[in-house]
């Protein structure tokens, strides 16, 4: 398993590029799994449904089962939200981590990056970022820069650049983020 993740603001393209480059990478024979974090509250779950009840009725942990899937749902209820070093290690066996969000792990991250959205780039700030896939030139970058429809180019650099669970983590203290 290799890790890999997207990194930039809201509105830059990360979930439409996943969703594009994923199946490239099932082309040429890899497992894909994705990690999305979520900044806000967020429900698997429909009220009402019989798991949702197991929920609010106190469980820790609810696993939905059918023939076509599962679900493993955790209520943190006030404990600490997980590293991403634990949630890599529930995964089943992948070739490659695909991670949206997760912004301060140091995991290696392609920047996606609009200037319609306004927001300055993230790659000054990050040292964590290999390289970025915009719509925008930016010559002055000291990383590469890929196009943002270049999808096979960035399944390359997805590919190249991503690395063992055992390799990423959280930040040593005093690093910046």
């Amino acid at each position: 398993m290799r890790v890999i993740g997207l990194a930039g603001w809201s509105g830059a393209g990360k979930t439409t590029l996943i969703t594009r480059v994923i199946p490239v990478l099932i082309g040429r024979g890899q497992t894909v799994a994705t990690v999305k974090h979520a900044h806000h509250e967020f429900d698997v779950d429909q009220p009402g449904k019989d798991s949702w009840l197991h929920r609010q009725a106190g469980a820790s942990e609810v696993a939905v089962v059918s023939s076509r899937r599962w679900a493993l749902i955790h209520e943190l209820r006030g404990d600490p939200e997980p590293p991403l070093a634990d949630i890599l290690a529930k995964l089943a066996p992948v070739d490659l981590v695909i991670v949206e969000g997760f912004k301060r792990q140091a995991h290696p991250k392609l920047e996606v990056f609009r200037a319609a959205t306004g927001k300055p780039l993230l790659y000054p700030d990050d040292d964590c970022i290999v390289a970025i896939a915009t719509d925008a030139p930016l010559p002055q970058a000291p990383l590469p820069v890929l196009r943002l429809d270049d999808i096979e180019g960035i399944a390359d650099m997805l590919q190249a650049e991503a690395r063992p669970p055992d390799q990423i983590g959280p930040r040593p203290a005093g690093e910046r983020s």
